[in-house]
């Protein structure tokens, strides 16, 4: 591989400075370009010959995120690897989305950041375990509310209740005394629970309440 050439995006000039000399003594790449902000990275991309963009999250005028955007929009072929201090999942994602190829912490050790370097200039993704774990994290808990939203009818207090005792095979009798209401309650409560549900009988309601985690789904002998 030619040697990398690499744009440092921070608005802390000291930052810079540090990753600069770092990288220069790494060898196989080269530090070409500095920039405050992402006004500058867009206007710097346009004299030199850039590879990747060190980018970071926070910076006035144009941030990271809008920065990456604009970059992968008029210089498809430049990396952007995310190099900042924000670890939630929001930033992680939004820099992806946005086209970054890798996303690191400031924290992050002389080896893995080369690393990081070499694996987006080959076109490869690279995310340290900080950004893996959020974004895995983020994942997980994306799909809990797709589940939770999609198909799901809500219920009152007292549906609900209702409903996990009839699961739970209760009788009407029974579930009135529980609640200290009367069996006309729970009948009217029962009726209407499969009308809101599209439900034909007390054992597609004791079915839809498992499936939903309601009650766990009895035992088998």
């Amino acid at each position: 591989m030619s040697k990398i050439n690499v744009l440092i995006a921070d608005d802390h000039e000291i930052f810079r400075s540090g990753i600069k000399a770092l990288l220069s003594e790494a060898g196989g790449m080269a530090v070409v370009a500095e920039a405050n902000n992402g006004n500058e990275v867009l206007q710097q991309l346009k004299k030199k010959k850039i590879d990747v963009v060190l980018m970071d999250v926070n910076m006035p005028e144009c941030n990271g995120t809008e920065a990456t955007r604009l970059i992968k929009s008029k210089f498809p072929d430049v990396k952007v690897l995310a190099l900042t201090m924000y670890d939630d999942d929001h930033h992680v994602v939004d820099m992806l989305d946005a086209g970054a190829a890798g996303y690191v912490m400031k924290n992050v050790s002389r080896a893995e950041l080369i690393s990081a370097i070499q694996s987006v200039a080959r076109g490869e993704s690279y995310l340290s375990k900080e950004a893996s774990d959020r974004l895995v994290a983020h994942i997980i808990k994306s799909r809990k509310e797709s589940g939770k939203k999609k198909d799901e009818i809500p219920l009152t207090e007292r549906e609900t209740e209702v409903l996990r005792l009839i699961a739970s095979e209760l009788s009407p009798r029974e579930i009135a005394q529980k609640l200290f209401i009367s069996q006309r309650t729970v009948d009217t409560h029962r009726r209407n629970l499969m009308e809101k549900l599209r439900l034909k009988n007390t054992a597609s309601l004791v079915k839809y309440a498992i499936s939903k985690g309601y009650v766990d789904e009895p035992s088998k002998a």
